[in-house]
C-alpha cells in the first residue's frame, strides 16, 4: 500500500530513541524527510547517522521541550531546514519525580503535565503556521493506555488523559485548516534500554506474573507495532481519522505492572 508519504517533513518530539526514533525510521523508510527534538546531542547525533542510510533529509535540534522558547526555536530551525513542514509527532513525555501524590515532591504533578500535555499543545501552537502554509497537515499525539484507565503513576495518568482529550478538542479547532489530530496510546512496550526492560531485569517475579494475567498475548509490544501505526495515521490513507485515540496495546488488561503502595 502506497501510504503518499514520499516528499513531506515530519517533526518528532523526543526522537532520539525508543518510540521517538522508531517512527522516524518508518517514516524515513516512506521517503519523509525528518526533523527530531531531544535533549540529548549525543543521542541526535547517533539517531542522525542510523537515519542517514535510509538516503533522507536530517535535522536535529537539541532543546528542552518543556521549555516554550526553546521549543518553538527548535520548530523553526527544524522547519528550515526541512523547507516546511507537513507532519508533527508529539512524542517527549514520562514522569517528574516519584510521580504519585503521596510521594512526590511540589510542583511534580504540573512539571509532570508540562512534559506531557503541556509540550504537545505548545508544539502544535508553534508548528501551526508551517502546517497551513503546506496547505494542512496531520499531528499526531503519543499518549498512553495509562491515560485510559487508572494505574500509577497518578501524575502521568492524569497527564496522558489530557493528552487525549487534546487531541479530540484540536482535532475540531484545527479542522478549518485541514489538520488533522489524533492521539495513539501505546500499551506497555518492551525495547532495550526502556523502563520495562529494566523492570523485567529487576524484578522477573512481578514481571512473569504481569505476563501471565494482564497481557492476552504473553508479551509487552514492539517499537514498529506503535510506529507502524503512527505512519498509517500520519499517511493520506487515514484522512477521514481525526479526534481519534488509537490503542495499540494487545488488548493489555492493566496498564501498568506497578502498584500504588
Amino acid at each position: 500500500m502506497d501510504l503518499g508519504l514520499t516528499g513531506k517533513r515530519a517533526l518528532i518530539t523526543g526522537g532520539s530513541r525508543g518510540i521517538g526514533f522508531a517512527i522516524a525510521q518508518a517514516l524515513a523508510a516512506e521517503g519523509v524527510s525528518i526533523g527530531l527534538i531531544a535533549r540529548d546531542e549525543g543521542g541526535l547525533a547517533d539517531a542522525a547517522v542510523r537515519l542517514a542510510d535510509r538516503g533522507t533529509t536530517v535535522v536535529t535540534v537539541a532543546a528542552d521541550v518543556t521549555d516554550t522558547a526553546a521549543l518553538g526555536d527548535a520548530v523553526e530551525e527544524i522547519a528550515a531546514g526541512l523547507g516546511g513542514l507537513d507532519l508533527m509527532v508529539a512524542n517527549a513525555g514520562g514522569t517528574v519525580g516519584a510521580g504519585n501524590i503521596t510521594d512526590s515532591g511540589p510542583d511534580d504533578f504540573t512539571a509532570t503535565y508540562a512534559l506531557n500535555a503541556g509540550h504537545a499543545a505548545e508544539l502544535m501552537r508553534a508548528g501551526l503556521g508551517h502546517l497551513r502554509a503546506a496547505g494542512g497537515g496531520a499531528v499526531v499525539i503519543i499518549s498512553s493506555v495509562t491515560g485510559m484507565a487508572p494505574a500509577p503513576r497518578t501524575a502521568y495518568a492524569a497527564a496522558k488523559a489530557a493528552e487525549i482529550h487534546l487531541a479530540a478538542t484540536a482535532a475540531q479547532e484545527l479542522a478549518a485548516d485541514g489538520i488533522r489530530v489524533n492521539a495513539v496510546s501505546p500499551g506497555s512496550i518492551l525495547f532495550p534500554g526502556g523502563g520495562w526492560d529494566y523492570f523485567a531485569r529487576n524484578n522477573p517475579d512481578d514481571y512473569a506474573r504481569w505476563l501471565e494475567n494482564d497481557l492476552p498475548f504473553g508479551r509487552l509490544g514492539r517499537l514498529e507495532e506503535v510506529a507502524d501505526v503512527v505512519t498509517f495515521l500520519l499517511s493520506a490513507r487515514a484522512s477521514w481519522v481525526t479526534g481519534a485515540n488509537v490503542p495499540v496495546d494487545g488488548a493489555q488488561i492493566y496498564p501498568n505492572a506497578r502498584r500504588f503502595r
